[in-house]
């Protein structure tokens, strides 16, 4: 097998992989959402967004490595692919901090003051309200959502930043 064709695959693979570890990773956090009953708070949807745009960055350097086009452009959207999950490993190690009070959150992600007005009382129950940026709705091994997705952005930014500069 030529040293070309090694190349593809490889990166085809890492593609693939990126794109269905970051799917996955999205997936768990739909799930524990919607099946889990788990409401996320304005950090934890902000935390999505690199997965939702890497994903099909990711889907689309596959394709380009299968059709065999040129290497470099496989190469610059797996390296994009690394920059997302940097953003995303930011924005969990934000949320993480905020949850273990070594800073503040933003203002409007904090848990609403109940008026004892009895009108706007009856509009607020009403309403679902996400809860505050600072409570960790579930943890395991002693790590949040935040903190769990904090590890897994530093892996796939890895993985995607070591191809991507790879010779």
């Amino acid at each position: 097998m030529s040293l070309s064709r090694q190349l593809y695959r490889s990166y085809t693979f890492v593609s693939a992989f990126l794109a269905a570890a970051m799917a996955a990773t999205v997936g768990t956090a739909l799930a524990f959402q919607h099946i889990g009953g788990y409401l996320p708070c304005k950090l934890c949807l902000e935390q999505r967004i690199p997965y939702y745009i890497g994903v099909p960055v990711m889907v689309v350097a596959a394709l380009w490595s299968v059709m065999r086009l040129p290497t470099i452009v496989t190469r610059l959207l797996i390296l994009v692919g690394g920059g997302l999950m940097l953003w995303g490993l930011v924005l969990a190690g934000f949320h993480a901090g905020v949850e273990w009070a070594w800073w503040e959150g933003p203002a409007d992600c904090a848990t609403p003051i109940v008026s004892s007005n009895s009108g706007s009382l009856l509009d607020q129950l009403n309403a679902i309200i996400p809860p505050s940026c600072k409570d960790a709705a579930w943890r395991f091994l002693g790590l949040s959502f935040a903190g769990w997705n904090f590890i897994v952005s530093a892996i796939l930014a890895t993985i995607a930043l070591t191809a991507a500069f790879r010779k």
